[in-house]
């Protein structure tokens, strides 16, 4: 498959390319908000955010961006009416199939991070083929984060930490900051330097919460669905303008 061309961001957005973050978060939020504005169902929001979905990996992926995780799911949406569940999951099954060409045709490397219990079969075995496929991709990392809560995630690093004292491989004087983000679902990542959450809700939802610590907060009014490239550009331009400074004081 031909590999989609890079784009330089000091064309494409008056930015160098340190100045991009290396891990963009995305908290795709107002599906059922579009949907609700238009008269249509809940479930043709989603819909219509799946397709937004391809356009914002292929933009982060050409850009450079280093790794794209994308909150999709949360163990808390198992709360929602069953047909739109149902529908949801049929969506991601969906997705994972047709989305593969694109996945290769940007040189992008698929991981699911949350728990996988509970997951119907079929999707499972898409997140997995998927996740093969592009394992020697050399590009982007996009990061689905499907059936995932932060809080759960912290129990399940606890837990492995937890296990590995009790079997004497471990001291408790030997955890630290490094161990618990090693023993995360996002082992291996940077912590994102961008999260952006559209459809202007002020909270970060139990996603990432310790990966985010430092992170730069975008919020848009505009819905997910509504959310393109252009949206993408300005949060972009807009991390570029601040200044990070990690607790420290930063300059005049």
């Amino acid at each position: 498959m031909p590999r989609q061309p890079p784009l330089d961001p000091r064309t494409v957005l008056g930015l160098t390319p340190d100045q991009l973050p290396r891990h963009v978060a995305i908290i795709m939020d107002g599906n059922g908000r579009w949907a609700r504005q238009r008269g249509l169902p809940r479930v043709q929001g989603h819909e219509e955010g799946a397709i937004i979905v391809r356009e914002i990996v292929t933009e982060c992926a050409r850009l450079g961006i280093g790794c794209l995780t994308l909150y999709s799911f949360s163990l808390e949406n198992w709360k929602r009416p069953l047909d739109e569940v149902a529908h949801l999951m049929d969506l991601y099954y969906r997705y994972l199939i047709s989305e593969r060409e694109t996945i290769m045709e940007n040189d992008v490397r698929f991981r699911q991070i949350g728990r996988r219990e509970v997951l119907p079969e079929q999707v499972l075995a898409e997140l997995d083929r998927t996740t093969e496929l592009s394992r020697n991709n050399r590009g982007m990392t996009l990061c689905l984060a499907l059936n995932y809560a932060s809080r759960a995630e912290l129990v399940d690093a606890v837990q492995r930490i937890a296990d590995r004292v009790a079997h004497g491989e471990l001291r408790p004087d030997e955890i630290d900051e490094s161990l618990i983000s090693e023993s995360l679902y996002t082992a291996g990542l940077p912590d994102p330097d961008l999260l952006i959450r559209t459809s202007g809700e002020l909270r970060v939802s139990n996603f990432l919460l310790w990966q985010i610590s430092y992170s730069e907060l975008y919020v848009t009014d505009t819905h997910w669905p509504d959310f393109h490239r252009e949206h993408l550009h300005e949060a972009l331009r807009a991390y570029a303008a601040r200044q990070r400074r990690f607790g420290a004081v930063g300059d005049a």
